[in-house]
Order: C-alpha cells, then structure tokens, then sequence
C-alpha cells in the first residue's frame, strides 16, 4: 500500500484549489497547513468535493442500462458492462479505489490532527462530527463495492478492505473482514453522533452530513445487515425530522434534486454526464416496470430517442444524490415487512406510491397490494425500488443484498451472463491497487 498511500500524502498535504459547483460552496483557496476550524472546513470540503462517481459506473453492471456502442468512449467502459473485472482492458475505467483513500487520509487527518489543534467551539465538533460520519460512508461504500455482502454468518471470515485511520506512510495494511469493516462504520458513526451539532443542513450546503443524514446512514446500513429493528428505529427517526414528499402530480422538479423537499445529503454525483449522455440507454426491462400512463416519474426520468429512451434524471451538481426521504420510508416498509407485520409495511409504501402516481394510478396500486401475500410484497419492494432510484446507484447494491439475479448484455454483438449468485457481485480489487499492494 506504501506507493498508494505516499501519493496520497502528497496530495493531501498540498491542499490546492479546487473547482466549485455551481450550487455547493467548495472553494478553498491556496496551500494550507491546517490549524484552526476555518483550515479544517477546508480539508473537509476537499474531502466532500472528492468524492468519487462510482454509481455511475455500477449502473452499467445492473440490468437498468444498455451500452451505446456508437460511441468514443465504449472501449472504455465496454468491460464493465462484461462484468471483466480481471485481466482487463488497459483503456478500461477501473472503479475507485484510490480517491477513497485519498479522502480517508483527510478525514483521518482532521480526526487525528485537527481534534488537538482546533479551539474548542460548536464548528469544531460539527466538523468532527461531519468528518466521522463521511469516513463511515467511505467504509460503508468500499465494503459494499470490494467485499461479500453482509451476511451474519460469514462476515468475520469473509474477505473486506483495509482500514486505516492512522497518519502513518509506513503501514502496509491487509484487508480486515466485512464484519471488522462494519464494526469500523459503526464505531465512526456512534462518534460522529455525539460530536454532530446541525440537525439539518441548509440547502446549496446540503452535501454536508448532519444529525438527519447520520440518521439515514445508519437507516441504510441496518438495512444492508439485515437488522431489521435498528432499520425501523432509525428510518422513523429521519422521517420525524424529514418526512416530506415530492409530489409529483404537482411539482416537475425531480425527488432526487439538491432543492427537493426530500434532499437529506447532496453528495454524490451518481449518474455522471458520460455515462448519461454519451454512453447509455435505459434497458427494456427497466422501461418495463412502469406504467408510463399513470406512473409520473417516467416522464421526468425518460425520454423516447427513436426506438430507445435516454434516462434524463440528469448528470451535474443539481441532482447530486446520497440520501432522499423516499429511501427512508422504503427502509421502513421493508424493515416492517421482516418484522411479519405486514398492513404497516403497505401503508408506509404507499405514502410514497401516493405522491407518484396518477389518482388512478395510486387506486390500481392500492388495490394490487391489499391482496398480496408477504413473498409477493416483498418482490414489489425491489421493483418498486427499481423505479424509483433508477439510474441513482442503487440497484447493484440491491441486487446484492436480495437475490443476484442472472443478468445478460449484449456487448458487440456478443451475449455476456452474470450468473444468478454469481462471484463477480463481488468486484476484484483494481489491478492499480494490487500492483502497489501484494497484501491485497
């Protein structure tokens, strides 16, 4: 790891400038040595700013998309719709492994360095708080990208990432399991708890954590553990402070928007403009799910380009993503189904169907639900999830955790099978990553 994490040092000492969003207020300025809490909101915004874009690189893994192969940049991506994740390409893009990294040394930094030598103040347990919350979603998404699913049976055995949380160019880490990764992202979020100090954040700074969206990360990392009580608890917590739907039988604007009344954390860009525009279509079975004459989130997340439909749920800073209302109450009725507590589990579904559908529709839905068993519901879930967080980066992640179904794309001209439980719904460390690293 020492070359990975050597130029990870280097960058992250130097602190450069970097670009600004056009609604997030990331603009540090200069070289810093990091003292006070304005240099540390610095080091933090660089960390937020830095967030990698591997969403969008799972879609083309999952059955929401098809590849454009008319394209300049299909070579670049083509592997990634194989599932070749070994021996691959030298042109293909490898998924992040480095940035992360790069992001946990700041975070480490401002955890380790900026607790001793920031004064005492709100700002400065606010940035801690910010700074734990952000180093367990780094874990939480390079466990969920480089390791097994969680499974309470194997998860100490089960192969994981490396955690580092020391300033120290010397340590050459070996992977921990999944359930040692888990156990990091839990001890990060139970710190970040009692540091946070902003209930929520407002918006244009709405991709800063705060006490609602650690709320909504442990939401969604119970979820994944499948601890189904601790998934009810936290949802409903979020869902008292933030409870609130786009309706889209009045309002255009898209749920996943920074502005929306369901933003809780504006970070990530999850559908990035090349793989948007340049390089995809949605897939005829995504297409499939919808109604397109009652269901109103299709003519916001589609658009007919001949024959095909482009997914227009847009790629820049206005509609970055990592956790909306809508997710919670998903959570919640999935959590309450686990829970043998059905009619609940309905009722909170459709709280979001109510503000997705036509009147019509919703009346379809709410009749198609009240007669079905729980197996069924539980198949509407993911499909309901399907529709509702296309092309949000989601859907591998779904895929994982519930029944990694065999997926086929066609790739020039060629057919390519994801076997159902397949091994590669685990991806392989990045061949950059193992070259400077034999203990991986």
């Amino acid at each position: 790891m020492r070359k990975i994490t050597t130029f990870i040092a280097i960058a992250a000492l130097s602190f450069s400038s970097i670009g600004c969003d056009r609604f997030l207020d990331i603009q540090p300025e200069g070289k810093v040595i990091p003292v006070s809490v304005e240099d540390y909101r610095k080091v933090l915004t660089s960390a937020y700013a830095k967030y990698p874009e591997h969403r969008s690189l799972l879609a083309l893994r999952t059955d929401e998309v098809n590849l454009d192969e008319n394209t300049n940049e299909f070579n670049v991506y083509r592997e990634i719709a194989m599932w070749q994740d070994v021996n691959n390409d030298p042109k293909t893009m490898e998924f992040p492994w480095v940035n992360f990294y790069l992001i946990n040394f700041y975070l480490n930094q401002i955890i380790n360095e900026g607790s001793k030598t920031m004064a005492d103040s709100p700002e400065k347990m606010q940035i801690l708080g910010e700074a734990y919350a952000l180093r367990a979603y780094v874990y939480f998404d390079l466990v969920n990208l480089y390791g097994k699913p969680y499974n309470s049976a194997t998860a100490s055995t089960d192969r994981g990432v490396p955690i580092s949380l020391e300033i120290d160019l010397e340590q050459v880490l070996k992977p921990s399991s999944v359930q040692e990764v888990y156990n990091q992202i839990h001890s990060d979020m139970e710190k970040a708890e009692g540091f946070m100090v902003e209930e929520k954040q407002p918006l244009g700074i709405n991709y800063r954590f705060s006490k609602v969206a650690l709320k909504a990360l442990q939401a969604r990392t119970a979820l994944y553990q499948g601890e189904w009580n601790k998934a009810l608890n936290y949802s409903e917590q979020v869902l008292a402070v933030k409870g609130d739907l786009s309706n889209l039988n009045t309002t255009n604007v898209a749920p996943n928007h920074y502005g929306s009344v369901e933003s809780i954390l504006a970070l990530e860009n999850v559908f990035n403009g090349t793989v948007q525009n340049n390089l995809t279509f949605a897939s005829p079975e995504l297409i499939s799910k919808y109604n397109n004459s009652t269901d109103k989130r299709f003519g916001i997340y589609f658009e007919k380009n001949n024959n095909q439909y482009k997914i227009i749920k847009k790629g820049h800073s206005d509609f970055k993503v990592s956790f909306r209302t809508a997710e919670m109450y998903f959570i919640k009725s999935e959590a309450l189904l686990k829970l043998n507590r059905l009619s609940e589990a309905k009722a909170a579904i459709l709280k979001v169907a109510e503000n997705r559908y036509t009147p019509e529709g919703y009346n379809t839905v709410q009749n198609t639900l009240s007669s079905m068993s729980a197996a069924e519901f539980m198949n509407f879930i993911l499909d309901e999830r399907f529709r509702e967080f296309a092309a949000e980066g989601q859907r591998w992640f779904d895929l994982r955790r519930a029944n990694q179904k065999k997926i086929t794309h066609i790739v020039n001209g060629t057919e390519y099978i994801l076997q159902q439980n397949d091994v590669r719904y685990t991806i392989e460390f990045p061949m950059s990553a193992k070259k400077n690293n034999p203990n991986l």
